[in-house]
């Protein structure tokens, strides 16, 4: 599969693997390291993590694996995101959940996911949601010490809206090279608020995180799923498909802010499946078909 550039020494693969869900995959190391290099032969050589998923466990176990073989990591490319503080056992002292993006924070919790990947640089950095307590400059400062110390290469953010982004954006001495947000045919919210137009704008490439809906379009249970399924189905029929979850990813690839969908399944079948899903191409009617069925009214 061809790389797609973020910029013009960084590209990532065109479906990029999820590892939030490791905890529940049950994979011992060595299982994890063989579905990480099957997925590379395949040409997935972009794996996708944070420092709280699995509870600050998911990074470790891939560093666990990585260990088995430590020139696979020259291999291979890793995000991680920083900024969300949980409600754990590891932290009692928390009364809720919040976010943190002091330098200090930033900083510690990159140290703390080098750590915990075995490794002495991560590939992109993202900041996992804004907040209203961000301060720029801070981040700046943080962003600026990370790349120049090599342990950080590229930076980005997630969930965040235009304004947020070119605001840090105007900041930072180093660029923000991707927009990590939740696209489907089920989850509009992006294109309709004008993020992906300002993505489109600004030459920036998209990701894509729960593509399938967090399951709702594999286990439809609302008025507004059933009728997408069905839509998506009749679209599957059309184009002789075997499956609406490869249409939902053509679906996807076919914006043309060039989104790059990650796919967080364990089952190595399924993410074959995506990655045969970026040979389809359907009609620019069908594809509206689709937004049509998800809105629930016509075009005006």
């Amino acid at each position: 599969m061809k790389q797609i550039s973020l910029t013009n020494n960084f590209s990532v693969s065109p479906i990029i693997h999820g590892q939030m869900r490791i905890n529940d995959w049950r994979l011992s190391s060595d299982e994890l390291l063989a579905q990480m290099k099957q997925l590379c032969e395949w040409g997935i050589d972009t794996f996708d993590n944070a420092d709280i998923y699995g509870n600050h466990t998911c990074e470790g176990l891939v560093g666990d694996a990585l260990a088995l073989d430590p020139s696979f990591r020259n291999s291979i490319k890793i995000i991680t995101k920083c900024g969300i503080c949980i409600q754990s056992n590891k932290f009692p002292d928390r009364q809720i959940q919040f976010y943190d993006y002091s330098y200090d924070y930033i900083v510690g919790q990159v140290e703390k996911s080098l750590q915990n990947l075995r490794t002495d640089r991560i590939d992109l950095l993202l900041l996992h949601r804004p907040s209203y307590l961000l301060n720029p400059t801070e981040v700046a400062r943080a962003f600026d010490h990370l790349h120049q110390s090599g342990k950080v290469l590229h930076f980005g953010v997630s969930n965040f809206y235009s304004h947020d982004f070119s605001m840090l954006q105007s900041y930072c001495n180093v660029p923000l090279i991707t927009n990590q947000i939740e696209v489907s045919p089920y989850c509009l919210e992006h294109l309709e608020n004008g993020n992906l137009s300002y993505l489109l704008e600004k030459r920036i490439r998209p990701m894509a995180y729960s593509p399938l809906a967090w399951g709702k379009l594999v286990h439809p249970d609302c008025e507004k799923s059933h009728r997408l399924v069905a839509e998506l189905d009749r679209i599957a029929h059309e184009l002789d498909v075997d499956g609406i979850d490869k249409v939902i990813f053509a679906w996807i690839a076919m914006h043309p802010a060039g989104i790059v969908p990650i796919n967080g399944s364990g089952n190595l079948e399924r993410i074959r499946r995506s990655i045969e899903a970026l040979d389809i191409k359907m009609s620019v009617e069908q594809w509206q078909r689709i937004l049509v069925a998800s809105r629930g009214v016509r075009l005006p």
